[in-house]
């Protein structure tokens, strides 16, 4: 009994159009269904193997107020949804819903997950009803960049990431994988990697080592009011392109200092002829034992300045790219976290 992969991840906005219109022009997302009702209004997002759901409206209003926009669920499929909130709620998880067709239980902080059986996993999402959008004419074409949703990353307060990692593994059938303490001066942060038996669902947590002085991670959960998603990595082919295009359709990315990539070919020869174009925009790379890795992180779009998103182009890697951690966490401190 475990979660095995995401089904979607929903989002709640203060601004419906707004938020959508990021999605969809900016990013490159298609609307596939919506859904209004008394609760407010919702519209499922696609693109390849990741799947958004933008909510806002009435159900959304307490959330918001405590968090601002962010992520409030991630939906999880389950190889029996049953079994899997029970074990969830044996390991201290609260049951939020329940009743026909939706299952939703507590995570961290407020965001919470609902359990798909997996074989609905590509159904609309239950207990709403949903009218499909059919291809629109009046949308511009975009290039389609993103192919899955790489990781979560999870800000949780100093001194409950273990605790929060057990509720992961023992919950939700999931594994540590990894994990990194980073030293950046006179502040440090702790992280553990915990991963579905299928690899479907990684989150990554993320702490601040209360010893040290007060850094980003606390600066988010200051801003964000407690626990929350920090970002979602989303997976693609070709990371140069695609930032070029996403800097052409109005994406705002952190700046990598240039003192980085005169180190870089040093640091990593194998990629030697390509440190012209990754300065040019501004990706950063890594390498692990099985291979190298490209990512650049966004400005994060909304009032509070706490959700951002990644882009990671994986060639072999499998890890995270520690040894940019310190150069993230240094551009998140210069653009004001």
């Amino acid at each position: 009994m475990s979660a095995q992969d995401i089904a979607y991840v929903e989002f709640y906005a203060g601004e419906y159009r707004s938020a959508v219109d990021y999605f969809v022009s900016s990013l490159g997302f298609t609307p596939a269904a919506e859904s209004a009702g008394p609760a407010g209004h919702s519209v499922l997002l696609r693109q390849a193997g990741v799947r958004l759901v933008v909510t806002a409206g009435p159900s959304t209003r307490t959330f918001l107020d405590a968090h601002g926009d962010g992520i409030a669920d991630i939906a999880l499929t389950c190889d029996d949804v049953a079994g899997t909130r029970d074990t969830a709620l044996a390991a201290g998880a609260s049951l939020v819903a329940s009743e026909a067709g939706l299952v939703v239980v507590s995570g961290f902080g407020d965001t919470c997950h609902t359990l798909v059986a997996a074989p609905d996993a590509t159904r609309l999402p239950a207990g709403r009803d949903w009218t499909e959008v059919p291809p629109g004419a009046d949308r511009p074409a975009r290039r389609s960049w993103i192919r899955l949703l790489d990781h979560v990353a999870v800000c949780v307060r100093g001194g409950t990431m273990a605790e929060c990692a057990d509720f992961y593994t023992e919950g939700f059938g999931f594994s540590r994988y990894s994990s990194e303490y980073t030293e950046l001066g006179e502040q440090a942060m702790d992280s553990i990697v915990v991963r579905s038996p299928s690899a479907g669902v990684t989150f990554t947590l993320l702490e601040q080592d209360m010893r040290k002085k007060p850094g980003q991670i606390e600066g988010f959960i200051s801003r964000h009011d407690g626990p929350g998603v920090q970002h979602l990595a989303f997976g693609v082919d070709d990371i140069i392109s695609a930032v070029h295009d996403f800097n052409d359709r109005g994406i705002e990315f952190l700046h990598t200092p240039g003192a980085y990539y005169d180190m870089l070919a040093t640091r990593m020869p194998g990629i030697q002829s390509e440190i012209a174009e990754l300065r040019t925009a501004n990706v950063l790379a890594d390498r692990d034992e099985w291979g190298y890795l490209l990512q650049l992180f966004t400005r994060s779009p909304y009032n509070r300045n706490t959700l951002f998103y990644e882009l990671i182009q994986r060639r072999g890697a499998r890890g995270f790219g520690s040894a940019n951690i310190k150069a993230l966490y240094e551009a998140v401190e210069r653009d004001g976290n």
